[in-house]
């Protein structure tokens, strides 16, 4: 079999990086983790070849050679998969799909050959007995949460390492809450399900043979939904392996902000390596946390959360959600005013939405509000959901919260509140490469020369310049977030 794995193009997003990653001759900031991890699960004997569209271009002669195209994508990636299909259709090609996208919505795509949905574990096994005895189904739709102590380490083989800014591994699946708008719970279940210590660092040890120094990203919806087996058990082993191998990796990953009220676990994570985690803030109003079932969140100082986990060296990436029922116009304000007060700088606000699967989305369909289908975009205008605010009323309001948080004044000024505030344990020491140099001068020209608001950025470095004694990396972290909000800037809707 010659099988042709395909990622399909994701749009220009705030989290593509894609304006950031030019600075550092990348193309991608992450590599297709699912896809790779399917593929060990595939036949050894099997011909594979990946194509991630993010890095490079599909060739119809590499669609040509197939005997199957395998398609994984995410709801976001939705108008590139549609266009993959097409062309692999009119070349007579057998198309085999999987993904969230194909899971939450697999009636828009019944016109593939063979939909393996929910987690591969179950699928892809199912899928190929059938195959071997010339029965195979179009449609795997078994809903179960397999344990993941037989996923296979991911083909970090068939990847062009050098395209991608980070590299990824999966710990568990699934998270404890359940907030309205996530699909996570329906897609992945409530009880987070983990690998073992072995085989996480059966995985270190197999990036780390490929040659990779640098960041790591833990793709798991919640980190920490397994306290007790990552301060027992697997926190302790990273930390052994990371000493071993003198600090190859940087950890990045996504929590509760529970994470906070754990002493222990914030040091032992800062020791594995972890310096940068993602928390949903959503909102900083009580009754929309509350409207949500946002509970970690309810009844906490979340701005004095935040800092206590930056003071343990991990800096706080954060979501904020507008087009709450219960919000006030007042939120616009208050939500620029806490993020630039908690400093943190990655502050990604989009508006709600409710993807299908999700308890919102069967609230928003029976109240007769939903509008449009789901993208799996949320910035911009981009909302499915008729909200209870004036519509024009929210856009002016969202505009006015991203507009402010990332003009350069109120930007650069948050990345001094953070870096003031931040206390690195500075354990990855790496080489000063020449791209990382190359992309200081490039932005020195850009912000430093050519931006109306230069002194700003001067202001910045001159200032992380003179700390750089006081605090391991600050100003080499200035400089990257100087470029960060540079992509921030880029992907700003036009305010009128």
């Amino acid at each position: 079999m010659k099988i042709l794995l395909v990622y399909p193009e994701y749009p220009v997003t705030f989290w593509s990086f894609k304006y950031a990653l030019r600075f550092v001759n990348k193309q991608s900031n992450l590599p297709p983790l699912g896809i790779l991890t399917v593929a060990a699960m595939l036949p050894e004997e099997w011909n594979l070849r990946l194509v991630d569209m993010n890095v490079e271009p599909l060739r119809d002669s590499q669609i040509a050679k197939a005997d199957y195209v395998m398609i994984s994508a995410m709801n976001i990636q939705q108008k590139s998969v549609r266009e993959v299909m097409s062309r692999c259709k009119a070349m007579g090609k057998k198309i085999i799909c999987g993904g969230p996208l194909f899971s939450t919505e697999p009636e828009k795509y019944d016109d593939a050959d063979h939909l393996l949905l929910y987690e591969g574990e179950d699928s892809i096994p199912a899928f190929l007995e059938d195959l071997k005895n010339g029965t195979p189904k179009h449609i795997y739709d078994k809903k179960s949460f397999p344990h993941l102590s037989h996923t296979p380490v991911p083909r970090w083989d068939l990847l062009k390492k050098n395209a991608y800014a980070m590299m990824s591994l999966q710990f568990s699946r699934g998270c404890p809450f359940n907030c309205e708008f996530c699909n996570i719970v329906s897609l992945f279940g409530r009880s987070p399900r983990t690998k073992s210590p072995v085989q996480i660092l059966t995985e270190l040890e197999a990036i780390y043979a490929a040659g990779w120094r640098g960041g790591l990203f833990f793709v798991d919806d919640n980190f920490i939904g397994n306290k007790k087996l990552l301060k027992q058990e697997v926190l302790p082993a990273m930390i052994s392996w990371m000493k071993k191998h003198d600090y190859p990796f940087t950890f990045f990953t996504e929590v509760s902000i529970n994470l906070s009220d754990d002493e222990e676990l914030m040091n032992l994570m800062a020791d594995a390596g972890f310096d940068n985690v993602f928390i949903g803030i959503e909102t900083i109003d009580e009754n929309c946390l509350d409207e949500c079932n946002k509970v970690q969140n309810l009844s906490r100082d979340l701005s004095s959360c935040v800092k206590k986990i930056q003071q343990h060296g991990m800096q706080v990436q954060g979501g904020f959600i507008l087009g709450f029922d219960h919000e006030k116009p007042t939120i616009f304000q208050n939500m620029i005013n806490f993020i630039q007060n908690s400093g943190i700088v990655t502050a990604m606000v989009g508006l709600l939405t409710a993807p299908p699967g999700t308890r919102l989305y069967d609230r928003m369909k029976e109240e007769g509000r939903i509008s449009s289908e789901f993208t799996g975009l949320n910035t911009d205008t981009n909302t499915n959901i008729i909200p209870k605010m004036d519509m024009s009323v929210l856009l002016d309001g969202y505009k006015k919260v991203v507009h402010g948080i990332y003009n350069t004044k109120n930007y650069y000024q948050r990345v001094r509140t953070f870096l003031e505030n931040f206390r690195p344990r500075g354990l990855h020491r790496k080489k000063l490469q020449f791209v990382e140099i190359l992309a200081f001068f490039k932005s020195c020209l850009l912000f430093g020369i050519r931006d109306k608001n230069r002194e700003d950025f001067w202001a910045l470095l001159s200032w992380a310049w003179k700390k750089r004694k006081q605090t391991v990396g600050i100003f080499s972290r200035a400089v990257t977030f100087s470029i960060y909000g540079y992509h921030f800037r880029k992907c700003l809707p036009e305010r009128e």
